[in-house]
């Protein structure tokens, strides 16, 4: 496993309102891999078959991802049951285990933000991933509504913003693009 382009490592979140923040770390796990760092992405609040999942198989060892969730998507209108908050906290103790391991360059806790937003995860526990995280290790967290404590500790913020998008025009999640 080689740090030579990680250094001690950073924390950065990708929140914000529109597409692209899972695209966004899954695309930094690429850029990693071509240089021969290896990615853990764990994905909050997914059970759902994503095209993302064959292609990190294609990409062993270097990209490895895990969901934690059902196969249906927590609405506002429906909140979380118990088996979604014990699910977030599996995977969150799973995300940790990764970033201590050794194992991994970098470890994505993908929708995070997100689970927060539903009171899977606590803004107390995102803020302890981010202060114990190791020396060459690059922590990512992605999802809408990123707390303002996360966003504060973070070393690096993207918000996404929605400017024009084709889902107004009624164009559902399309293989291979959205999902």
């Amino acid at each position: 496993m080689s740090k030579d382009g990680i250094g001690k490592g950073y924390v950065q979140v990708y929140t914000g309102n529109c597409k692209g923040k899972t695209t966004a770390a899954l695309g930094l796990a690429f850029r990693a891999m071509g240089r021969g760092l290896k990615t853990y992405v764990g994905q909050f609040m997914k059970g759902q078959k994503y095209a993302e999942l064959k292609s990190a198989e294609m990409c062993q060892p270097y990209i490895t991802i895990e969901q934690y969730g059902k196969d249906t998507l927590i609405h506002v209108k429906n909140p979380p049951e118990q088996e979604d908050v014990q699910m977030a906290q599996e995977g969150l103790a799973k995300g940790k285990r990764a970033m201590q391991s050794g194992a991994y360059d970098i470890v994505v806790f993908d929708e995070i933000n997100t689970a927060h937003f539903f009171h899977l995860i606590t803004t107390e526990e995102m803020l302890e991933v981010i202060k114990t995280k190791p020396d060459g290790v690059e922590v990512i967290f992605t999802g809408r509504y990123a707390p303002p404590e996360v966003i504060e500790a973070a070393d690096l913020v993207t918000e996404m913003t929605e400017i024009k998008h084709y889902y107004e025009q009624g164009v559902p999640a399309r293989d291979g693009i959205e999902r």
